[in-house]
C-alpha cells in the first residue's frame, strides 16, 4: 500500500511578489529549495498564515540568494506582499517507510535566509 505523506516544509517564509500577469506557480529561492529537498516543478500546498487560503501550485526555481517567494497567476490574488506563509511538499512512499520518515523542514527569517533546518536522516 502507498500512502501520501508530509515530506517537506517551508515554515513562515514572506511573500515577497505577486504577479498576476504570468502563467501560474509559485517561485522560490533556489536555497530554499534546496534546504527543503523541493525541486521545480514538484507540486506543493501554500497555506497562507494571513487569511487562511489554502491552495496548491507548482514550484519555479527563483534566483539563489534572493530570498524571492513570488505568487503568481491566479494564485496572486489570494496573497498580499508581506504575508507568512507555509510550503508543503507530499510524496507517495510505502506505508512501512511512511512510519519512520523523517521530513526536511526549514525555518527561514523575515528576510527568507534560513535560520535552521531539521533533516533527523
Amino acid at each position: 500500500m502507498l500512502i501520501q505523506r508530509f515530506k517537506s516544509k517551508i515554515h513562515r517564509v514572506k511573500v515577497t511578489e505577486a504577479n498576476l500577469n504570468y502563467i501560474g506557480s509559485i517561485t522560490i529561492d533556489e536555497d530554499l529549495l534546496d534546504a527543503a529537498n523541493l525541486i521545480e516543478g514538484e507540486r506543493v500546498q501554500i497555506v497562507n498564515n494571513n487569511n487562511g487560503e489554502r491552495l496548491e501550485t507548482y514550484i519555479i526555481k527563483g534566483e539563489r540568494g534572493s530570498g524571492m517567494i513570488c505568487l503568481n497567476g491566479a494564485a496572486a490574488r489570494r496573497v498580499q506582499v508581506g504575508d507568512i506563509l507555509i510550503i508543503i511538499g507530499y510524496a507517495w512512499m510505502d506505508f512501512e517507510e511512511a512510519k519512520t520518515f523523517k521530513p526536511w523542514i526549514v525555518f527561514p527569517d523575515e528576510n527568507n535566509r534560513i535560520i535552521e533546518m531539521k533533516d533527523e536522516r
